[in-house]
């Protein structure tokens, strides 16, 4: 890929700070049981600590689940694991056709997707691939 024989992208705790503090805090809790309004709240003391951990995930053997993850793309089991919810739609509520699928994930997860996507738009737009 662009990237072999490169830095891999710094991870800016500033960056995953602003994605902390935007997360919606009413949403439910995901199956890791972090709740998006503690992180939310806590932004600025994890902001740092997960910053850490998503930089190492691409650029220290030490993590090499999430060196893997970069690599292969594939994530953790337990980023895998989703609590699904029926949501109604519109119609009438006896029908199961017009509830949709909700999917709550990992919360860390998602920070380091979003992550991952402004990087690589960051990647794109520099090199004129967008």
């Amino acid at each position: 890929g662009d990237w072999e024989g490169k830095t891999p992208p710094a991870v800016g705790e500033d960056r995953v700070r602003d994605l902390l503090r935007n997360l919606n805090a009413h949403k439910s809790m995901r199956p890791d049981e972090m709740h998006p309004r503690v992180l939310r709240e806590l932004a600025d003391v994890v902001a740092k600590p997960l910053s850490m951990i998503f930089e190492k995930s691409w650029q220290l053997p030490l993590s090499i689940i999430y060196q893997q993850s970069w690599i292969i793309g594939e994530v953790p089991d337990d980023w895998r694991l989703a609590n699904v919810t029926p949501t109604f739609k519109k119609g009438q509520k006896e029908d199961p056709g017009n509830y949709r699928p909700v999917s709550l994930t990992s919360v860390p997860a998602k920070i380091m997707e979003r992550y991952i996507l402004s990087v690589l738009t960051r990647h794109m737009e520099d090199n004129q691939g967008i």
